[in-house]
């Protein structure tokens, strides 16, 4: 599994990541930093990566696109540092290895992870 790591969290993220045995590229080295999700999210998907955010717009374009990928892990926390949330993020990336790599969107709080596969669709009441 390959990271792309949004412009939103800090860069050190990167070495977070590879330390713990994870393959991750910041964003502002494989692109513009001005660069709209959308760019990011088709660079992510052409290339093959999980997009790690702390952008809940991510989310709104893959509702809105019915789109199966990019796989998206969105972070929601108030401390965003890798030393704080790091271990749950890639304990997380571990354990849903699988869905990430078919497509789906998890999001990560400091208590618990949710997951939906892609494409999202509907909740039925």
């Amino acid at each position: 599994m390959k990271i792309l790591i949004d412009m939103n969290l800090s860069p050190r993220w990167q070495k977070f990541l590879t330390e713990a045995g994870l393959q991750a590229a910041h964003w502002s080295e494989l692109g513009e930093g001005d660069a709209s999700d959308l760019d990011i999210m088709a660079y992510a998907q052409e290339h093959d990566y999980v997009v790690l955010t702390h952008d809940l717009d991510f989310a709104a374009i893959l509702a809105a696109t019915h789109g199966k990928k990019p796989s998206v892990v969105q972070i929601r926390a108030e401390q965003l540092a890798p030393d704080l949330i790091g271990s749950h993020i890639v304990s997380a990336l571990r354990q849903l290895a699988v869905e990430l790599d078919y497509g789906a969107l998890v999001t990560v709080e400091p208590k618990r992870t949710r997951m939906r596969v892609l494409p999202l669709r509907e909740q039925s009441s």
